[in-house]
């Protein structure tokens, strides 16, 4: 076998130039070139390793990227990186200053669409096909290629609802490998699982009654019959379906067997898989743990507990309830609108309902979290685990924007827990005798250690608290930054000088432990791991407006631009809000 075919390919025009049998030899070096740097460098892995053949088979069918090629979410999009100009800085994939995880459009014209969360391929794609048969370009192929998983998500849905109707020059693409980043699930796989088998629905396509011509199902990982069929496509016009069998982590006998944990593995070793050695002996649990094991807790003793979660039972750790409580845990798919919804019904039928859903995931229902949960006060307790810089994954998946997005909502009250004690606690309150509706948020990553045996302590709703006494200047902190602050104020020769103090909440904020803060304290600094615009730090400066206080005061948070990938303490330092940046300000204040 030929083991120099990729280093000849720096662009799709390269590999177009390539005789048709030599593509199964570029598929085995393409596969191997990213299990060896994702080995080493972290990164998701098996969704790519499903659709190496499928990346080749489109980029060499289609004129890309005058043809205009969008993948969804873009776990998969690591082979098309690859192949479109950037094999040699791949192995800064997902590195600061690097190549981002997913397709950018400010990083090549090959990336059409910027993309990260799912079901957005489709809507834009077809935005694309009507854009060009208003500019009169009617050969231009516009492809969209989205998973099984994704597919089901109700946007996926309008955008097909609409292709529909339409005469674009539209095909899409549908990887189907049973699987997002945990099993997919709903009446739609089952649907989809009957086409893998052979099942002929004929006049009960789902996809022919929305207009579109459906074509499949065709084995993903058979380049020459992928060619065949592309090429009969693009003589077809309208919107076209055609119906991709993959597998996930094809070509890594692990990653086939264990997709879930194969989604995004961390570090292996190339040649067999086998996953490095991560010590964790002595660590804290992942916050997402915390949660998961303390609903867990509570729900064996209250039976009035629901969790709800669209699509992440192994990444929110719902996932231990649904294995205890399989009838009162439900994973909805990517359906983060209906997830509100969902919990919305059943906290009027009495239930205490926790709807666990990444920060930047929950942007997908603002319109539900309004109208259906704040303006009726229903008392779901939406648990956001990501928030704040969550790292790797970058502008997409930062959830730095919920702090800002939710406090102008009545009704709607906002913790953020500074470690997992307080979680544990505020988890415990929530399900007593909840009133109205209730965000704890809280980041990706680890904490302090537990003591599991400790009791529950109940939190008082709107209190924040004093961690440490201070003569001259104060730092009011919410959520687990309390721990820079921390480590910052013992770096200082005049810590004594310093107080901290929690927030707690965001919403109702402690305006009674606010104006004990500013009758003592003529400098104050504000940090959160939000947005400044209208975040936490906003919140304290509408107090101080409002009641005619007159500080030296100072707002630490993410600035108003998008923070892209990298280590979460190196983009803490770009947002100045790392333990050195919160020093200095300190020092600069007490100068």
């Amino acid at each position: 076998m030929s083991k120099n075919i990729l280093n000849t390919i720096n662009s799709p025009s390269d590999l177009r130039r390539l005789p048709k049998e030599k593509l199964p030899e570029l598929a085995a070096e393409l596969r191997k070139f990213i299990i060896d740097i994702v080995a080493t460098k972290e990164g998701h892995l098996g969704a790519s390793l499903g659709v190496v053949e499928l990346t080749i088979a489109l980029h060499y069918a289609f004129n890309t990227p005058d043809d205009l090629l969008v993948w969804d979410v873009g776990h998969q999009a690591y082979g098309h990186k690859i192949l479109t100009g950037r094999r040699d800085v791949f192995h800064t994939n997902r590195q600061l200053n690097g190549l981002s995880g997913f397709p950018n459009r400010s990083e090549s014209p090959y990336d059409t669409f910027g993309v990260g969360h799912s079901s957005t391929s489709i809507s834009a794609a077809l935005g694309m096909a009507l854009a060009s048969n208003l500019k009169g370009d009617l050969q231009k192929q516009h492809i969209a290629v989205i998973g099984d998983a994704s597919i089901a998500s109700g946007m996926a849905f309008e955008g097909l609802n609409h292709a529909g109707v339409t005469n674009a020059n539209l095909l899409v693409v549908l990887n189907d490998n049973a699987i997002g980043i945990d099993p997919s699930i709903g009446a739609l796989k089952q649907y989809l699982t009957k086409a893998r088998v052979g099942y002929k629905p004929a006049q009960d396509n789902i996809i022919e009654a929305l207009n579109f011509k459906y074509f499949g199902p065709v084995d993903g990982h058979d380049i020459e019959s992928l060619l065949k069929i592309f090429e009969d496509l693009k003589k077809i016009s309208g919107p076209k379906f055609l119906h991709v069998i993959t597998t996930k982590g094809k070509g890594l006998k692990k990653a086939e067997e264990n997709q879930v944990k194969y989604h995004a593995p961390g570090k292996f070793v190339a040649d067999t898989g086998e996953l490095l050695p991560y010590n964790t002996d002595g660590l804290p649990l992942k916050y997402q743990d915390v949660f998961g094991l303390t609903l867990l807790e509570l729900a064996e003793k209250n039976e009035k507990i629901i969790g709800i979660t669209p699509a992440m039972p192994t990444g929110s750790s719902l996932n231990y309830m649904m294995d205890a409580f399989p009838e009162r845990a439900f994973d909805v798919g990517i359906a983060e609108q209906h997830a509100v919804t969902l919990a919305a019904g059943m906290a009027t039928q009495g239930f205490t309902v926790f709807c666990a859903i990444y920060s930047t995931f929950l942007q997908r229902a603002y319109d539900q979290v309004i109208h259906d949960v704040a303006l009726q006060n229903l008392p779901v307790i939406f648990c956001l685990d990501r928030a704040g810089l969550v790292g790797e994954d970058g502008a997409t998946h930062h959830g730095v924007f919920d702090i800002a997005y939710l406090r102008c909502i009545p009704n709607l009250m906002i913790a953020a827990p500074a470690d997992e004690v307080e979680l544990r606690n505020l988890l415990y309150t929530a399900q007593l005798d909840l009133k109205s509706p209730l965000v704890i948020r809280y980041p990706r990553g680890r904490g302090v250690k537990l003591n599991w045996k400790q009791e529950f302590k109940k939190v008082e709703f709107g209190k924040g608290s004093l961690l440490k006494s201070g003569s001259k200047l104060a730092v009011i902190s919410i959520g687990s930054i309390a721990e820079n602050v921390r480590l910052a104020i013992e770096m200082l020769p005049e810590a004594d000088q310093v107080a901290h103090y929690d927030a707690k909440f965001v919403k109702p904020l402690d305006e009674k432990l606010l104006h004990e803060i500013f009758k003592k304290y003529d400098k104050i600094i504000t940090i959160e791991d939000g947005v400044i615009s209208g975040g936490f730090g906003s919140a304290v400066l509408e107090f101080v407006s409002k009641h005619q206080y007159h500080p030296e005061i100072k707002c630490l948070g993410i600035p108003d631009n998008f923070i892209e990938q990298g280590i979460v303490y190196q983009l803490q330092e770009i947002a100045k809000i790392d333990v050195h940046s919160i020093y200095l300000c300190i020092s600069n204040l007490l100068e």
